[in-house]
């Protein structure tokens, strides 16, 4: 069996001698070129796994490398050296497509991490099975262009080291699609790790993001790891990262750029291999301008950005996505209506769907639930249409009494003001501005504590 190949580009022959010998002891062929010129020679005469390229040569700059080989030869990973704390070098080169980068002076266990990692890369036929076999575990369901162009989007960065930030409305598959970037990259037999940022009191922060010793606090009776520990060979997902209070922001930033964390009653750093994954429903750029989020901290997560479509945006799509939670739902529930008649159908493209995929499916579990026939009328959607232009206004097409008309309203506002709180119901009553005695008789009378209660 034929060994490896990496191209190593740096105009520093100690350099160059000592990742030939680190990638040797490795069991690899380190071939070396010590400026662009010799590196485009000899992609022109071999075939490489991995290039490691520095970001200064005496005839251009690594961007240069990285561009070249993303045009002529798509399928080979580069990572790029940099120079210490040259953050800006760093994100250019991640931005442009470089699978990950090494910070000057090199540390050869991140550069072994790293060569690992690349060399797992899937390609051509074993590329497609493991697409194939992670989009049906957790598919992104649209024929829509929106859909579409996220599903290619993801399939390019997946197989990149670098940072995402996937933005979208609550309710849009922000996790769905870090699953899949997960899934599709090298990292996909690794560890997933979803973090829900603003569910962390402030004081358990550092101790849960980065673990502690023990001792290091009451309480603290064994060492424990992090998420970073937990995470380590896999991918680490901060959802609604904008959560964060600005002194963690500036502990999480240090850890991203280190590649290292610090437990909790530690005097030593461990080295972390973590790919970092980010999301949330505002605009983070907003937040940077409005002084609750580091702009540097921005820059290392907002490296590859995803936006995920509103429901709104796609509704060409309803009906697969309808179609698909039917079918999952009634495995659970046989015997129930599993598909929606014409009226159903076009009660559901007309609907906004503030909540977006995950409104859908509680509309269905809640119609599967009143429907007595052998499919799902429009009636049982409660639900009145709201899309712009529909052909009659929502009161007609509803069909329904007004004052059912406005419990459906009254009863979405306050689902909505639940799921923006995480179901706090003293936050919800603030967001809609009524009392906390107030909300609690509405959602008796419409039917909605019972049902949050029976969901646990």
């Amino acid at each position: 069996m034929s060994k490896s190949q990496v191209l190593v580009v740096d105009d520093e022959a100690d350099i160059r001698e000592l990742l030939g010998l680190t990638l040797a002891r490795m069991g690899l062929d380190a071939h070396c070129a010590s400026s662009i010129a010799e590196a485009y020679a000899l992609l022109a005469k071999d075939t490489y796994d991995l290039c490691l390229t520095d970001m200064r040569l005496p005839d251009g700059d690594g961007l240069t490398v990285v561009d070249f080989v993303a045009k002529n030869h798509p399928n080979l990973p580069v990572a790029v050296i940099t120079a210490h704390g040259s953050t800006e070098n760093a994100v250019a080169a991640l931005k442009a497509g470089a699978f990950d980068y090494l910070a000057k002076p090199v540390s050869l266990d991140q550069l072994r991490t790293l060569v690992r990692s690349a060399l797992k890369l899937p390609r051509s036929s074993q590329r497609r099975a493991q697409e194939e076999a992670s989009a049906q575990a957790a598919p992104l369901i649209g024929e829509s262009a929106p859909m579409q162009a996220v599903r290619a989007l993801i399939d390019r960065i997946a197989r990149t080291q670098a940072p995402v930030h996937i933005g979208g409305e609550s309710g849009s598959g922000k996790e769905l699609a870090a699953r899949l970037i997960h899934l599709q990259g090298s990292r996909g037999d690794g560890p997933f790790i979803p973090v829900n940022c603003g569910a962390i009191p402030e004081n358990l922060m550092e101790s849960e993001f980065f673990g502690y010793r023990k001792g290091a606090f009451t309480g603290a009776a064994a060492d424990r790891e992090g998420f970073f520990q937990a995470a380590n060979g896999g991918t680490l997902f901060l959802d609604e990262v904008a959560e964060l209070p600005l002194p963690m922001q500036v502990k999480l930033l240090r850890s991203i750029q280190e590649k290292k964390v610090r437990r909790v009653g530690s005097t030593g750093e461990e080295a972390v291999d973590v790919r970092i994954i980010s999301a949330t429903h505002r605009s983070l750029g907003d937040e940077v301008t409005g002084g609750k989020f580091r702009q540097d901290l921005y820059y290392r997560l907002n490296v590859i950005e995803v936006k995920m479509p509103a429901l709104r945006e796609m509704r060409e799509d309803i009906g697969l996505l309808a179609a698909a939670i039917l079918r999952r739902q009634s495995v659970s529930t046989p015997g129930r209506a599993s598909r929606l008649s014409s009226a159903a159908l076009e009660r559901l493209t007309a609907y906004d769907f503030p909540g977006n995929v995950r409104e859908l499916e509680n509309v269905l579990e809640r119609a599967l639930a009143l429907t007595t026939g052998e499919e799902i009328r429009a009636e049982d959607l409660q639900i009145a249409p709201t899309r712009v232009g529909a052909a009659a206004a929502p009161a007609t097409l509803s069909g329904r009494p007004l004052p059912e008309q406005l419990d459906a309203v009254e009863r979405q506002a306050i689902l909505d003001a639940l799921e923006q709180t995480r179901y706090n119901r003293t936050a919800a009553a603030k967001v809609l501005g009524i009392t906390f005695r107030a909300l609690r008789y509405r959602m008796e009378r419409l039917g909605i504590k019972e049902e949050l209660d029976s969901k646990g």
